[in-house]
């Protein structure tokens, strides 16, 4: 945590290195325009004149284990648009403080993908060309397949310095599993509640001597807290924002945020839970569990493969489950869902052909190119069944495993439809997703801010007080401070930040909520 907050204060400094490099911007935390993003009026083919030599090009990519440059849909891309893009990746270790060092060298790089703090950072420094007009004039596809929702977060200070690239579309990751032998074994039916589920923790710790719930370093269980009606992305109270009376407030104010941790208190002095929470890293929860240790865990879909397998090696006999989301005290069932803008494709002001650059960004969301970039040849790489993309294995593994680290913008209409084949690889992994999914459907709640552009304040607050969050809440829970002190722990949460990133989500939401 500490290693990325000091890596954040770095980027920063790009202001001072880079402001000679073109016009900056002003603060990207100021209230977006809200006037039309790039206009969808009909603009020129993004074509070029065939006896002109197309330029080459030279892309950033986030960090991945693999050669960018051998891959297949790499391969495909300089075929296909007739554009030659060689790749460097940003390292493992310290992303933030190579790039403002690559940035600070003024690095020839056509275009770079970036995080939602990397691209409000450069953009405010200066670093990015505005593409409004390139887009208007040769962004034909990228207009008609990215929604209005999606070039209005890529806003800061009403220009638009990069393309949005949203991801798979509203979805479920996570539910509550559990060793549903033991529970045929005691005679236990799913809980429905949350207080059936202290039932149930209660007789697994008493009649099989287990942890009932496992977990580790977050003290928020996105399976518990809806029920005491807080809806939070990913069990991030900085990023856990509501719409109370037309008005955003932070999960740390809701005043059932206290309920909650009376509650998980009382599962960890009465042992229902696990006592070493606070010390458990991911690892150590799924060990937990299929050891035979633990009952029950938060687990996402994506390891489900992972914690069957490890379970039935241990105990063949084993059966797993997922319990139903928990009805709230008002009897709804309210599921935290994950969508929004995952990264922002943006072209430094100092690249060369920057009209090129967005005729090939443009090509590379033809309707044929970018299916097939993104899940290869149909027949080859992937079949298509009852309305559903399967890969073919190991066809698709061995050649398009990587293939979403070339994205640069997405169908936003048909890339969910197209990278839930990615699911379909493993039926173990299948199956988790989709029953996450057919059983949340209906009730998922969405973070008001997954479709803001990076504000300002919260990326300047948020590591700070998220840890200060977590560290402050896990104390509650085991008991090492007292729960009444959480309107202290308040009181500090926004003299250190959190005032101001209220406001800033706010003045967002005011601008643009429908």
């Amino acid at each position: 945590m500490v290693k990325k907050m000091l890596t954040l204060l770095t980027i920063t400094s790009l202001a001072a290195t880079i402001s000679a490099c073109g016009s900056s911007t002003s603060s990207s935390g100021s209230t977006p325009d809200t006037s039309a993003a790039p206009s969808t009026s009909a603009a020129p083919t993004a074509s070029v004149d065939p006896n002109k030599p197309k330029p080459e090009f030279k892309a950033l990519l986030q960090y991945g284990r693999f050669d960018p440059n051998a891959e297949v849909v790499a391969k495909f891309l300089n075929e296909k648009t007739g554009y030659k893009v060689t790749y460097d990746m940003l390292p493992v270790e310290n992303p933030d403080d190579k790039l403002n060092l690559l940035m600070a060298n003024k690095e020839k790089y056509s275009f770079m993908l970036l995080s939602s703090t990397q691209y409000s950072k450069l953009a405010a420094s200066g670093a990015l060309e505005p593409i409004d007009e390139l887009v208007n004039k040769y962004g034909t596809n990228m207009k008609n397949v990215i929604s209005q929702t999606s070039w209005n977060g890529a806003k800061l200070n009403g220009k638009i310095y990069g393309i949005p690239q949203t991801g798979s579309g509203s979805i479920v990751n996570t539910s509550l599993i559990v060793r549903q032998d033991w529970m045929d074994e005691l005679g236990l039916k799913a809980p429905t509640t949350r207080d059936e589920l202290y039932t149930v923790l209660k007789t697994l710790k008493e009649k099989k001597n287990v942890i009932g719930l496992s977990g580790g370093k977050s003290p928020l269980v996105p399976e518990i807290l809806p029920t005491f009606g807080i809806t939070m992305v990913q069990g991030t109270a900085t990023t856990g924002w509501q719409d109370v009376n037309g008005k955003l407030v932070n999960a740390v104010e809701n005043p059932n945020m206290k309920k909650y941790l009376e509650f998980m208190k009382k599962l960890y002095t009465e042992k229902l839970i696990d006592q070493e929470w606070s010390l458990n890293q991911s690892n150590k929860v799924i060990e937990n569990f299929t050891s035979g240790k633990a009952a029950i865990i938060s687990n996402g879909y994506f390891n489900a493969p992972t914690v069957q397998n490890a379970l039935l090696k241990n105990t063949p006999n084993a059966k797993i489950a997922a319990f139903p989301y928990l009805k709230g005290d008002d009897g709804k069932v309210q599921v935290m869902g994950t969508a929004g803008i995952s990264f922002y494709v943006g072209i430094p002001k100092w690249a060369d052909n920057k009209e090129d650059i967005i005729k090939y960004l443009d090509l590379k969301l033809d309707k044929d190119i970018f299916k097939e970039a993104a899940i290869g040849k149909e027949g080859v790489h992937h079949k298509f069944e009852n309305g559903n993309y399967f890969p073919i294995l190991p066809k698709f593994n061995d050649e398009y495993n990587n293939a979403s680290s070339f994205l640069t913008g997405v169908d936003e209409k048909n890339y969910p439809i197209y990278w839930q084949a990615r699911v379909r690889k493993d039926p173990i992994l299948t199956d988790a997703f989709t029953k996450n999914q057919e059983a949340a459907k209906g009730n998922i709640v969405i973070d008001p801010l997954s479709f803001a552009p990076p504000l300002e304040a919260i990326g300047k607050y948020n590591l700070k007080l998220q840890k200060l969050m977590e560290d402050t809440f896990l104390k509650f829970i085991t008991g090492s401070e007292p729960l009444e002190n959480y309107d202290k722990f308040v009181a500090q949460w926004k003299s250190e930040g959190g005032d101001e990133m209220t406001k800033a989500a706010n003045e967002w939401y005011a601008a643009n909520k429908k």
